[in-house]
């Protein structure tokens, strides 16, 4: 979007991307919004999404891989991760990828951490019927010359 684009273009725009992006769930997040702090919602659609998600820097997979990893850092960010371990989906990423990110993570945000947003990956694969997912391999062993 150019800086000549309007506050009403900007948000339109943003809402085409939180869709495409988030889906039903982002309009929730904002939705809900709407009688405490709807200013703050529209920042979202139109800053977050309008502007950032937006860039062409990084595909919207990728930009979900880091989203999941910082959400995961932070922390206490349940249910974002759950709007976001959905847009993963949305965006292509597989249930495997998702969980290889969040093993991942556990090197270096801590089991803890890593454990809360695998559960919270557990549950949206439940509700979209994407569980159990197939047994990882164990790795291989170390062979003797």
């Amino acid at each position: 979007m150019n800086e000549s684009t309007t506050r009403d273009e900007r948000f339109a725009h943003g809402l085409e991307v939180l869709k495409k992006v988030d889906g039903e769930a982002g309009q929730r997040v904002v939705d809900s919004l709407a009688d405490i702090n709807p200013e703050l919602g529209h920042q979202i659609v139109a800053w977050a999404f309008g502007e950032v998600y937006d860039r062409p820097g990084l595909a919207p997979r990728d930009r979900q891989l880091v989203t999941l990893g910082m959400l995961t850092a932070l922390g206490g960010c349940e249910a974002q991760l759950d709007v976001h371990v959905n847009a993963a989906l949305n965006v292509g990423l597989t249930p495997e990828q998702i969980t290889e990110a969040l093993l991942h993570s556990a090197v270096y945000c801590g089991m803890p951490k890593a454990l809360n947003a695998t559960f919270v990956a557990k549950k949206v694969f439940a509700e979209r019927g994407l569980l159990p997912l197939g047994q990882q391999p164990a790795p291989a062993a170390a062979t003797s010359a």
